[in-house]
């Protein structure tokens, strides 16, 4: 993380955020292509504790505050959506520093990325935690068929639970001649052949 841009970043290299490592490197590739515009589907989720404290869910990976801050340092957009109004509330006490770069949606994800109308830098498909991998993999799959109108050549796909919620939307990328270039045992990053 050698980039002044991503400094910010460094407080989010906690050991239990396994997916630190594939966000370093999709932002190091924004940064690089001056990519701006963000559009998550499954907000990140906080923990309570003794029923009224918030912290940092360091297991979910925390994407919307990483994701609010590059937006923030870097005169971006982020746009995130999540069916509960649950997590979006929680996910607007810890991102409100940077709720000039935030928009949020409580909605499901086909119905939000179907209405999103302008072009997508980077798509993180984190939506339908805790559903078994059938389940879970058809909604994806149809989450990218609805967001891949609104790609350009540039953009990059970032897709959680890897082996889980993947097992369709992957095939269905390389299919659009996108190609794996970088991934995890959590995570896998995609962009354009070019």
């Amino acid at each position: 993380m050698q980039n002044k841009n991503l400094k910010f970043l460094e407080k989010f290299n906690n050991p239990k955020n396994t997916r630190f490592a594939s966000f370093i490197e999709a932002f190091n590739i924004c940064n690089d292509r001056k990519l701006k515009i963000i559009v998550e589907t499954g907000t990140a989720r906080d923990k309570t504790k003794f029923f009224f404290f918030n912290y940092f869910n360091w297991k979910d990976g925390m994407s919307t505050p990483m994701f609010a801050e590059y937006a923030h340092v870097n005169k971006g957009e982020l746009h995130s959506c999540d069916i509960s109004k649950t997590n979006i509330k929680n996910s607007k006490k810890f991102t409100k520093k940077f709720k000039k770069n935030i928009y949020y949606y409580c909605e499901d994800s086909l119905e939000f990325l179907n209405n999103f109308s302008k072009r997508i830098d980077f798509l993180y498909l984190d939506s339908l935690d805790g559903h078994n991998t059938i389940a879970a993999s058809k909604p994806q799959l149809e989450e990218i068929k609805i967001a891949q109108k609104k790609f350009h050549e540039n953009s990059i796909v970032l897709l959680d639970d890897k082996g889980q919620k993947t097992n369709l939307s992957i095939d269905y990328l390389f299919n659009l001649k996108y190609q794996i270039i970088y991934e995890t045992d959590y995570q896998v990053l995609l962009s354009k052949i070019k």
